[in-house]
């Protein structure tokens, strides 16, 4: 009993301070992030849009300060060239980062943006960089500022180097792509979760999802977990304890009190064996009488003892008889009683016998089920839906069998063809003597609306809000279970990615409404060109990309041809002006020399920007072969 109630006191106090520690560390990781990105704004007003070189990094050098908080700072004009950079880094200024993903999404959202972990090639540490938008008083996007934090010495992370959760316990941050930010293991910074461990929990947290929980670690030890999340860049806090640790300093106790125990149980036994010796004579006649009583022979009970213990059992029980005697008598009204309290309340209820048939069912859930009160018994299990069925069947056995509560949510399909989803939660009746269950007392809520409120929710989470595409969280998720697939059955699945040429001006010219509009009629005509069993997203910005599982490469460059030639065709118009775009495509597969979702992606993103410097509106292949990684930071 030690054990049980202070394992569930342990459990609550650790799942506690590791719920507090997450937050706070949630919490502390945030303002260090909101401060930097306050910082790089009070800057972009300080220097304006002057894009003069020697100027800006005057400016720059005036705030020399900022290096305590970034690794370097860099400035960039409106058409993503950098032209300026502190401290000077020979090689930079005049670099082209309009293809850049920080660029990409700050020209996007006109919001701050914190990017993928990188490793830089001065230090060849890992970086992040932390961008905002100059914009001019009209709100016009005029480059960026960005600055790169190490992961390593930038101090994001130096409370999580205090933090202590025993000898084993330890705190990591990643990013809502499952890449490594912070790790007590620095050999696993800037690597992808799914390398590390497969855990439930982080799936969920990579989701949205904050909370604790209990589940295995990578060496399949328990572990307590918990996780927070770091809105501002898209972070993710987990704190890990393994459980045989917390729960160690309980342990130990137990270990003592069991011997404390042992030795006064052997000191107490031969003194309540002479107590119980001269104690059990009387309660023998005790015994006799009462048995008598029973089976109606007398009808109270009469000691001849000088103990009063005995003789108060004897009145006692005498009492109880009377009383049961009289309560026998009204037992008829109290179940009419009963019969008329569940007629009345309005909740859904059910009364089933220790067979488990159920033998009544008061009005309301009639109503609820569209039963008729004269049907069989048995009739709601066949309106079971088929998939929950068994299931449900399994449990209910399983609480007749051991007294556990019946808690289930399922689905019935009414009489009219309406699918109820209901939560059913019975409770087993015991006799209070000899722990005999007479059956099961349960209720019924019907909880569609909620059911239906929560899969839109799940809907919402993972849709672009414009154009009801998958956002990039969603495609992420979908992009790594075709790689899954992929890898264990050879299933070919191709990707494409895109943006918008001469999309820009629609927004500058219309207004944002009517680039808004350009990419509802794109999302429509994309997702009409498409199959069923391909997946469309809208990635941020101008940005799309289409997931085609098991399609070869050939199926591939059909498909993007006909997307390419049906967005050419989508116009709006704008005080007498037509606007048209065209679609610069880049096509790749997977491969078995990709150890990531990432290989592809960063050929499918090549391919892209190689067709559009073929002059746009183009599809362009790119295959394993063709590629090289490095390319990218040419």
């Amino acid at each position: 009993m030690a054990w049980q109630v202070g394992k569930g006191m342990v459990h609550e106090t650790n799942m506690a301070h590791l719920r507090y520690e997450a937050t706070l560390l949630a919490d502390e990781i945030t303002q260090q992030v909101e401060q930097r990105i306050d910082a790089l704004e009070r800057l972009s007003g300080a220097i304006g849009l002057s894009n003069d070189s020697a100027w800006l990094g005057h400016e720059l050098q005036k705030n020399d300060a900022l290096l305590s908080w970034f690794d370097g700072l860099v400035i960039s004009n409106e058409q993503g060239v950098i032209v300026t950079d502190w401290p000077s880094v020979v090689g930079r200024i005049g670099l082209e980062v309009s293809e850049s993903e920080y660029y990409e999404m700050v020209r996007g959202v006109r919001q701050p943006y914190v990017s993928e972990p990188f490793i830089g090639r001065a230090r060849g540490v890992p970086l992040v960089i932390i961008s905002v938008p100059r914009l001019d008083e009209e709100g016009r996007f005029a480059g960026v500022i960005g600055g790169m934090v190490s992961l390593d010495s930038g101090g994001l992370f130096n409370r999580l180097n205090t933090i202590r959760l025993g000898r084993e316990g330890y705190a990591a941050v990643v990013t809502s792509n499952g890449k490594v930010l912070y790790h007590p293991d620095h050999q696993l910074v800037n690597k992808h979760v799914d390398e590390i461990q497969l855990n439930p929990l982080l799936d969920l947290a990579l989701d949205g999802w904050q909370g604790e929980g209990v589940t295995e670690l990578a060496d399949g030890r328990t572990s307590l977990q918990a996780y927070a999340q770091v809105w501002p860049a898209d972070w993710v806090v987990g704190l890990f304890l393994p459980a045989n640790q917390a729960y160690l300093p309980l342990s130990g106790f137990i270990y003592k009190l069991f011997g404390i125990w042992v030795v006064l149980a052997l000191m107490i036994m031969p003194l309540l064996w002479w107590l119980l010796a001269r104690i059990l004579k009387p309660l023998e006649h005790l015994e006799t009488q009462i048995g008598e009583v029973g089976v109606g022979q007398r009808t109270r009970l009469d000691l001849a003892t000088n103990m009063q213990e005995l003789q108060q059992v004897a009145e006692t029980f005498n009492r109880v008889e009377n009383e049961r005697q009289q309560l026998f008598g009204h037992l008829q009204e109290r179940e009419a009683f009963l019969d008329s309290v569940l007629s009345a309340t309005p909740q859904g209820m059910f009364v089933a016998n220790f067979g488990g048939i159920i033998t009544y069912m008061n009005p309301a859930l009639l109503h609820m089920l569209a039963i008729e009160a004269d049907a069989q018994a048995d009739i709601w299990i066949h309106q079971i839906h088929p998939d929950d069925r068994e299931g449900a069947k399994d449990m209910w056995a399983h609480s007749l069998k051991t007294g556990n509560d019946f808690v289930r949510q399922l689905r019935f399909i009414r009489s009219d063809k309406e699918t109820l989803w209901l939560d059913v939660h019975a409770r087993v009746v015991m006799l209070s003597k000899g722990g005999h269950s007479l059956g099961l007392v349960g209720v019924v809520k019907d909880i569609t609306e909620r059911r239906q409120q929560e899969a839109l929710q799940r809907w919402e989470a993972e849709h672009d809000p414009l154009t009801g595409l998958l956002n990039r969280r969603g495609f992420d998720r979908r992009l790594e279970e075709a790689f899954a697939d992929y890898q264990k059955t050879s299933t070919p699945s191709a990707l494409l990615l895109f943006d918008l040429d001469h999309f820009k001006p629609i927004n500058d010219e219309g207004g944002h409404a009517l680039g808004d509009e350009m990419l509802r009629r794109i999302a429509q005509v994309v997702a009409w060109e498409v199959r069923r069993s391909d997946h469309v997203a809208r990635q941020g910005g101008d940005e799309f990309g289409v997931l085609l599982p098991s399609c070869t490469l050939g199926q591939a460059q059909t498909i993007a041809e006909s997307l390419r030639q049906a967005v050419s065709e989508v116009s709006v118009t704008h005080e007498g002006k037509e606007y048209t775009v065209t679609l610069s495509l880049g096509v790749t597969t997977f491969d078995e020399s990709d150890e990531t979702v990432e290989s592809a992606l960063s050929r499918a993103d090549a391919a892209s920007y190689e067709a559009k410097g073929q002059g746009r509106d183009g599809v362009v292949v790119k295959l394993p072969s063709e590629f090289d990684p490095m390319a990218l930071f040419d």
